[in-house]
């Protein structure tokens, strides 16, 4: 799959997103905002994490975001690409371990790209080093 889109695409939503430190999610937010990303957080059980306000849902951020990033199991994932494609996101990326073709299914039906079982850290990386060769 060609992740190119990472080149456009500037805002995405880390929907369980942990304030761990230890934790992928953390990790792969860091990496976001480091990145120049604008990331939002998406958790319910949390307040803030990395100092900004963490939502409860997608629905609830102060703007529409490009892409959603799930750090959930996979049989939560039909409710997060349902929450996603009410707020109008563009791509759903499950993250590595997080396969639901239900839920990838809904979201290509309705013009959504779709990733599945992949790190965006590690492709946004990939794709940094293909850049620059």
């Amino acid at each position: 799959m060609n992740f190119n889109f990472l080149n456009e695409y500037r805002s995405i939503a880390v929907v369980g997103v942990s304030n761990k430190l230890d934790r992928p999610s953390n990790e792969v937010a860091r990496y976001l905002i480091n990145k120049g990303f604008t990331v939002f957080m998406v958790n319910p059980l949390e307040k803030n994490v990395l100092g900004q306000t963490c939502y409860p849902k997608v629905q609830d951020l102060p703007q529409s975001v490009d892409i959603v990033d799930i750090f959930r199991r996979k049989e939560h994932a039909l409710e997060v690409v349902e929450d996603a494609i009410e707020s109008n996101a563009k791509v759903i990326w499950m993250q590595l371990g997080v396969v639901n073709e239900v839920a990838a299914k809904k979201a290509t039906d309705l013009g959504l790209t779709v990733v599945m079982d992949k790190c965006i850290k590690i492709e946004h990386q990939n794709l940094i080093d293909q850049n620059n060769k």
